[in-house]
């Protein structure tokens, strides 16, 4: 299959695209530096410069490319991430969400592409009510904390742009917490989440009841490829087999990058020295299921649980 592979050399596309060429598929990579085509053209795919939020240039190289399926991989995270401002430090990445799923989606039906993979998020945005786990089918969080707006509001335009893309058949991924390598939760290089936690900058605030879901990066990048091949459309939680409550994944974090334990802070001090968005995700979050994609994809995460991948699976083998 011809695929186009936007943010090609992102944390995930890095992972992505050569796994894509292993299984045969001819591969384009969309890269916005013009200093990155010989690492795109060294993972295995033909390099094309463009601005996602251009829309004159991503339709050009679209039609130059002609894919059969478009995979929008496209975020804008680097540095510190200033959780305490997280809508600051998403602006970015809330733009691709909105304006570069529009522009790859019209020149997806301009060349006729048949599929449509994009990266949506699924660590903590569903509702905090009810139970801790949540499947695809239950709603996301319709009142999030004032900083957690905007995002949750590009999330939601993404997934409902995908899911009206008819004819093409839209799949959204909902990955879980990204870690391993080239991650901020990775050591090589060390990112800035495992930074902070180092420098235990990253507490546990009241009891820890909130619970998130991650993904080691090369079971998100083998699910991207399963929902390619095989996915009907719609959406899917790409997420570990464990949603936990940060009471038990933050200290065992703290324990694989060789930190100290994490500080505990009452509910009101987290509230006024790291912000409302962390706050609520450290106490009230749910986690998601991955049931639908491991029955309806055939996949199984290499790293079944954070426990196990936060021990071995932060860094290159």
């Amino acid at each position: 299959m011809k695929v186009f592979v936007a943010g090609a050399t992102g944390a995930l596309g890095r992972q992505l695209i050569p796994r894509l060429v292993e299984r045969g598929h001819e591969v384009t990579g969309m890269t916005r530096s013009e200093d990155k085509r010989d690492l795109v053209a060294g993972l295995g795919a033909r390099p094309v410069v463009a601005d996602a939020l251009d829309p004159d240039t991503v339709g050009q190289a679209v039609s130059e490319a002609e894919p059969e399926a478009i995979i929008h991989q496209l975020t804008a995270l680097s540095g510190d991430l200033d959780l305490r401002h997280i809508d600051r430090a998403f602006a970015a990445t809330n733009r691709l969400r909105r304006e570069g799923t529009d522009h790859l989606l019209s020149a997806a039906r301009a060349v006729g592409a048949r599929r449509f993979v994009a990266e949506s998020f699924g660590g903590w945005p569903y509702a905090r009510e009810g139970g801790p786990v949540k499947t695809e089918e239950d709603p996301l969080d319709p009142d999030p904390p004032q900083a957690m707006r905007e995002i949750l509001g590009a999330i939601r335009y993404l997934e409902a742009a995908v899911a009206d893309a008819e004819p093409i058949e839209g799949i959204a991924l909902r990955y879980g917490g990204f870690y391993g390598p080239g991650t901020s939760l990775g050591l090589d290089p060390v990112g800035e989440q495992v930074e902070a936690v180092r420098k235990r900058q990253f507490p546990i605030v009241g009891s820890g009841d909130g619970v998130l879901s991650f993904i080691h990066i090369e079971d998100a990048a083998t699910a991207t490829v399963a929902a390619l091949e095989s996915a009907r459309p719609g959406v899917y939680n790409v997420v570990d087999d464990e949603p936990a409550p940060a009471r038990e994944w933050l200290p065992a974090l703290a324990e694989a990058v060789g930190a100290k334990p994490p500080r505990r802070f009452p509910r009101w001090v987290a509230r006024i020295l790291a912000g409302e968005a962390l706050t609520t995700m450290m106490t009230e979050a749910r986690g998601g299921s991955n049931s639908k994609a491991k029955r309806e994809l055939g996949w199984q995460p290499r790293y079944a649980s954070w426990r196990q991948g936060f021990a071995t699976g932060l860094t290159r083998e």
